[in-house]
């Protein structure tokens, strides 16, 4: 049995937290004050408001970002330069998290000198990094299901910045992007302003047409179940659902992703629960296809919406 740390050593170790906040306003301690508070972002509940509160660390971690966008065109970022700011964007993540911060991030538009890196297109892995770093601040914030921050988002360039991601990216990115634009379609006002203009919904519904194609041939049941939600929210909009009848991909109309959605649980429950949507009737009816994967009554009571 591991000893407890005791109230001393405990004492030292918000110390050290401290002394690392203070030691990012000065570029020589800075690197390793990133690195270090990075690691123990997860560890210290209320490390965002001390980040927020003290002198001059937000203006630090701009800093960081601000250093590194002579590297990104022409894309000459290294693997030090791109570790370094993702460790920046991961304390930034946190200020995002937290919910005594989150608004003052949001006023202070911290998260639009994150889409010069999402603007990115060079697939070298410190790119790919920082793509996927910054997508999990923007991650961070709609994971909350706050209307502020859907409010906030739609206000910017995010969305055509998601669906490029999830055009060319990698799996992972991909998958994070397509997360984002889901949580924004789940808000009724993302769903509005998404479907508002027949420009907006063809460029959604083109994206997410070609991510179906593209997983029919490499699958892959993480990224699948977003694209599906996506999808979903779409049809509880009258305009989109009539639309979606005429640009349905075939894939989701046949058991092509069958195999891929027999051990992935959680896209069931949700089929089974959106099973009463409108669309399913004269349109989606690959759905009962899918349903009949699972016993639908037992996975009826074991949905948890």
């Amino acid at each position: 049995m591991s000893a407890q740390p005791s109230p001393a050593s405990q004492t030292v170790d918000r110390e050290k937290i401290y002394q690392w906040i203070l030691e990012l306003t000065n570029p020589e301690t800075r690197e390793n004050a990133l690195l270090e508070l990075s690691k123990k972002r997860e560890v210290v509940p209320d490390l965002a408001p001390m980040l927020w509160n003290s002198f001059g660390t937000i203006a630090a971690l701009l800093q960081e970002i601000i250093n590194i966008y002579p590297a990104i065109n022409p894309p000459t970022l290294n693997a030090h330069q791109s570790n370094r700011v993702c460790n920046a964007l991961a304390l930034l993540q946190c200020v995002a998290s937290h919910p005594e911060t989150r608004s003052q991030f949001l006023l202070a538009h911290v998260p639009l000198f994150l889409y010069p890196f999402l603007h990115t297109v060079s697939k070298t892995r410190p790119f790919e990094y920082l793509r996927l770093t910054s997508l999990g601040v923007i991650g961070a914030l709609v994971k909350t299901d706050e209307q502020e921050v859907i409010t906030f988002l739609l206000t910017t360039e995010i969305i055509p910045l998601c669906l490029r991601i999830m055009e060319s990216g990698s799996e992972l990115s991909k998958t994070v992007a397509t997360f984002i634009l889901q949580k924004i379609l789940l808000d009724d006002s993302g769903l509005s302003y998404i479907c508002q203009t027949y420009d907006r919904f063809s460029h959604v519904a083109m994206i997410l047409g070609k991510m179906v194609l593209s997983l029919a041939k490499e699958p892959s049941a993480r990224l699948l179940k977003h694209v599906v939600r996506c999808y979903l929210r779409l049809s509880d909009n009258p305009r989109a659902r009539e639309a979606l009848r005429q640009c349905l991909p075939d894939q989701l109309r046949d058991q092509t992703f069958a195999p891929c959605l027999q051990e992935d649980k959680s896209t069931n429950h949700w089929l089974v629960y959106k099973k009463i949507n409108p669309l399913t009737i004269g349109c989606l009816s690959y759905f009962k296809i899918w349903i009949l994967l699972v016993p639908l009554i037992q996975d009826k009571l074991e949905y948890r919406h």
